[in-house]
């Protein structure tokens, strides 16, 4: 999740699925048995079997506060350029399953994570 915005719903979402959340904090404790719901920025440095990678939508990522913050172009890049690696590094958190998920219009970095048909690697 981009921001702590998205961690109640994600955490409904977890209970309505017949399991039990537990909010990534600070301390970023993970408890067995418990599915951790976290922002991006809280997975940094972790790793986890299974992700899932939520409110991926261009309302969403990048943040719309960091993007009305830019002063010049170069700031904004810079904005776009942070907000890409920031997606990149929350998927790549997962070891054996990675979802990302999101509403229409999505987000424009997704394509950035498919593989292309020349075989050539994403290049987030």
């Amino acid at each position: 999740m981009r921001s702590a915005a998205q961690i109640g719903p994600a955490e409904g979402a977890i209970v309505r699925a017949g399991l039990k959340p537990k909010a990534l904090n600070e301390d970023v404790e993970i408890v067995t048995g418990h599915v951790s719901a976290g922002t991006m920025h809280l997975a940094k440095g972790l790793e986890f079997r299974a992700v899932a990678v939520i409110a991926c939508d261009d309302v969403v990522i990048p943040s719309e506060e960091r993007i009305e913050s830019a002063a010049d172009d170069s700031d904004l890049e810079e904005v776009y350029n942070t907000e890409r690696h920031l997606l990149y590094v929350a998927c790549t958190r997962a070891r054996d399953h990675l979802l990302v998920a999101g509403v229409q219009p999505v987000l424009e970095f997704l394509d950035d994570l498919t593989p292309r048909s020349s075989g050539e690697k994403p290049g987030l």
